[in-house]
């Protein structure tokens, strides 16, 4: 009973890893990172800072994003096939969206929770990636409610009402770890990479911005062949034969793997956020 319950727990953990990369918003999570690297930021931030609100920022992905599912996840499993008919629409209200907010943005157009931070612009920031989390959960709706109501939610049914809250903690806990690992990867990155785009933060937003669009065409036409019942085309095929081999790869891994490599950098990346304010203190 026990390696069963363990075996139960790990499945859920990579499947919240999965949900990050699931095919159908998968392009919006190099899109948020593309677009995170190219955000403006006061000038001179130590590595401490930058860390911190990569910190914040991922975490506000990770609540919008679980907020959705959680709410998913405590409806009646009645409504599974209602939810997973009718999120393709709203999948493709996003994919417009998108769209629009990325053609605006290569036109010089910069939202305010991108321009370098002044007063409540960074609690704009952790709004906006939460509203970025909720959008990235509803995406991913049609493509992962069947794994969270049956293998995760089901092991209410199958262990117990506390096995079901540990596995769904795990698969949350396994999605916000990627995003967070990657984000404060990236943060760390950009450190030493500052010099360079300072001089080229321009070119940099421009590619965050075709990103934006790009992943709004793609939701687009995914979505579209979804509801209209027809064949994909080459560009959606590329990008979901692109998410396979990502999704492979991390299955590959395995939950205990996974999980020793996300906590490191995650857990180094909260102790160097530290040091500054443990410094003034």
């Amino acid at each position: 009973m026990i390696l069963a319950i363990e075996g139960n727990f790990a499945y859920s953990f990579v499947l919240g890893v999965l949900a990050a990369v699931n095919p159908c918003g998968f392009v919006l999570l190099p899109t948020y990172l593309i677009f995170f690297l190219g955000t403006r930021e006061e000038p001179n931030l130590s590595t401490a800072e930058r860390l911190r609100r990569a910190l914040i920022v991922s975490s506000g992905i990770s609540i919008g994003f679980l907020a959705i599912f959680f709410v998913i996840g405590v409806i009646s499993r009645l409504f599974t096939q209602w939810i997973e008919l009718n999120a393709k629409y709203a999948s493709l209200a996003i994919g417009v969206v998108l769209l629009v907010g990325g053609a605006r943005m290569l036109t010089g157009w910069t939202p305010k929770f991108a321009s370098p931070q002044m007063n409540g612009v960074q609690s704009k920031t952790f709004r906006a990636t939460i509203i970025y989390g909720l959008a990235y959960a509803v995406a991913s709706i049609g493509c992962t409610i069947g794994f969270l109501t049956t293998a995760v939610f089901g092991s209410i049914a199958l262990n117990g009402f506390v096995s079901g809250v540990f596995s769904i903690l795990l698969y949350g806990l396994g999605m916000a770890m990627l995003v967070t690992a990657l984000t404060v990867s990236l943060a760390f990155a950009k450190t030493g990479l500052v010099t360079v785009i300072k001089s080229r933060l321009n070119i940099i937003q421009r590619l965050g911005a075709f990103f934006v669009t790009l992943t709004g065409v793609y939701l687009i036409f995914y979505w579209w062949a979804a509801i209209s019942e027809t064949r994909s085309t080459k560009f959606v095929a590329r990008i979901e034969r692109w998410q396979t081999r990502v999704a492979s790869f991390l299955q590959q891994q395995g939950a205990f793997r996974l999980a020793i490599v996300l906590s490191i950098i995650v857990a180094t990346a909260i102790v160097l956020s530290r040091r500054k304010v443990d410094a003034q203190s």
